[in-house]
């Protein structure tokens, strides 16, 4: 089966669970349902292309198929700047009450945080891609526990606030950050553009793209800066699931048995809408809300990613 096939079949599937994620339970109430829905399948959307398109750049350029942006700490330094911000200001501040403030704020440090540990570790010739994760987990670790101390010490009002944060949902889409967000997920897209014709390349690994006249570090930290924006813009959105990228790629890995990135792309972005939307579709008429799709994804994710690693244990 050729790769276009396939990609063809992806997106008829995606096509086919968004038809039904709009009309089952409808009955006939298109002027309630299509405007409501219809923000949830954007968002989804969204969140699946962001997380999908920086998780494929992430894991070429670090040569590994078991990391994602989301595993260096990025989903727990959102939930700390949000914590932080409630525990110094409230949940009734200036920041807080006005999302594109409290989103602009969110996406500054991450990025900034994001560039500070890409820096410090991708400029060094002897640098190791487990040496990345490991800093990531532990910076990961201490996020974690400096929310969970300021979380102890909060108001318990307060921190009904911070829990509303901590989960990723699209019962409760943010619409003010919708239209943000589309606009500056296209002009990223447009930027990480000029630098597409690279990951080919990048993906043989440092020393062969500086033989082949890549710019490596120039290009390097510019898919860095991309990555960690589409991050923070998908979390601002809808919040952190951190194990989604590391699933729909690999699967996408698995499915397509391509390197081409053309093709793994599109095949992660289409796998993603699937998997977010079909579980959508799964929490509300299944689980009939008792769950969020978050923790099914992270869950099932978690479950892969052990895979990965006792996988990659054995061939090593």
């Amino acid at each position: 089966m050729g790769s276009k096939l396939k990609i063809l079949i992806l997106a008829t599937i995606a096509l086919m669970c968004i038809v039904l994620y709009m009309t089952i339970g409808s009955n006939g109430n298109w002027e309630y349902v299509i405007p409501r829905r219809g923000v949830k399948v954007l968002s989804i959307v969204l969140t699946g292309s962001a997380i999908a398109f920086s998780t494929v750049i992430f894991q070429t350029i670090t040569n590994n198929r078991i990391l994602t942006p989301s595993i260096i700490g990025l989903d727990s330094l959102y939930v700390l700047i949000q914590t932080f911000m409630i525990f110094t200001f409230g949940s009734l501040s200036f920041v807080m009450l006005n999302q594109h403030v409290n989103f602009l704020i969110s996406i500054s440090c991450m990025v900034l945080f994001s560039f500070f540990l890409f820096k410090l570790l991708f400029n060094k010739e002897d640098r190791n891609i487990y040496l990345l994760l490991l800093i990531g987990i532990v910076f990961g670790t201490f996020f974690s526990s400096f929310t969970t101390f300021m979380q102890v010490l909060i108001d318990p009002n307060e921190f009904l606030n911070v829990q509303n944060r901590m989960f990723a949902s699209f019962n409760n889409v943010n619409t003010d950050l919708l239209g943000i967000s589309i606009v500056l997920i296209i002009l990223i897209l447009l930027y990480a553009y000029r630098f597409y014709k690279y990951l080919d390349v990048l993906s043989l690994g440092r020393e062969h793209a500086i033989n082949l006249g890549v710019n490596y570090d120039h290009v390097i930290k510019n898919y860095l800066i991309i990555i960690a924006i589409l991050v923070s813009i998908a979390t601002a959105l809808v919040g952190p699931i951190t194990f989604l990228g590391l699933l729909v790629v690999n699967v996408a890995h698995e499915y397509m048995k391509v390197h081409q990135h053309k093709y793994l792309i599109t095949s992660s972005i289409l796998i993603s809408i699937i998997a977010l939307i079909g579980g959508q579709l799964i929490v509300e008429r299944v689980f009939t809300f008792s769950t969020t799709l978050s923790v099914i994804i992270n869950f099932i994710g978690g479950v892969y990613f052990l895979y990965l690693l006792l996988k990659e244990s054995k061939k090593w």
